[in-house]
């Protein structure tokens, strides 16, 4: 099941909140403070990131030319490119690009290049010194976010660090260690991830999100595959941190080939 339309709403009506679910990101309520929280947020997440990728790659690495697959409105896009010489920001959402190429434009920051995404990433010439993905497989359905992964791991240049975020299980399923408990799908239909929110009312409270937002599927990796995508890539070692959005269980991947 493709989650391709449900992200291209996303960025149509509501680009930031679609990146931090959080209310004060909604459309109708972001202020200048809030934007401004977004992206200093984004700039604490590059430095832990370069922070991390120093562990694999030694203390002298800083990448020339950064990938960030999945770049939504430029929240650490932009940061990425007051670090590297250039920067490739990727995205399936037209309107997402839109945003990130004026909040760029209102930096200043001219050595960045946006591209509309495809399974194939065919518009996107390898390699690059870093590969980043952040907080966006979990919406991706799994059989081409395994494709993606590979593809994202051809476009590493020698020496090149990948640093990538994939989900593997859920909190609320703490009996069944993480992962949904089987259930039968009825004939005829399709059986599909866990969506996030999407106007239903949690347990005892009001619906945290209006109606009428669009899909926005949490799926669950398996690591053995992610890691046999690795190995089989030429990747020999990998460093790793434990993630949690809001139970959304998850690992932080940094690795560089050979």
């Amino acid at each position: 099941m493709s989650t391709d339309h449900d992200w291209i709403r996303w960025g149509e009506q509501d680009p930031y909140f679609a990146v931090i679910t959080q209310p004060r990101f909604r459309a109708g309520a972001l202020t200048e403070d809030a934007r401004r929280e977004f992206f200093d947020s984004g700039h604490g997440h590059v430095e832990h990131v370069l922070a991390r990728c120093r562990r694999v790659a030694g203390e002298g690495y800083v990448p020339a030319r950064a990938l960030d697959f999945g770049c939504g409105v430029g929240r650490v896009t932009l940061p990425l490119a007051q670090r590297a010489a250039t920067v490739v920001g990727i995205d399936v959402s037209p309107a997402m690009l839109a945003e990130a190429r004026r909040n760029a434009e209102a930096r200043g920051l001219a050595n960045v290049e946006w591209i509309l995404s495809d399974d194939a990433l065919s518009k996107v010439q390898g390699g690059f010194d870093l590969v980043h993905s952040c907080i966006t497989f979990q919406h991706i359905d799994v059989p081409r976010g395994r494709v993606l992964f590979a593809r994202l791991l051809e476009l590493l240049a020698p020496g090149g660090v990948g640093a990538v975020h994939i989900t593997y299980a859920k909190r609320q399923h703490a009996q069944s260690h993480g992962q949904p408990p089987a259930q039968p799908t009825p004939p005829g239909e399709t059986s599909a991830a866990t969506p996030k929110g999407h106007g239903k009312a949690p347990a005892g409270g009001q619906p945290s999100e209006p109606q009428g937002d669009p899909g926005m599927q949490m799926n669950a990796y398996h690591l053995g595959e992610i890691a046999w995508l690795m190995q089989q890539s030429g990747i020999r070692a990998f460093d790793a941190e434990f993630t949690d959005h809001g139970g959304e269980l998850g690992v932080f991947l940094y690795f560089r080939p050979g």
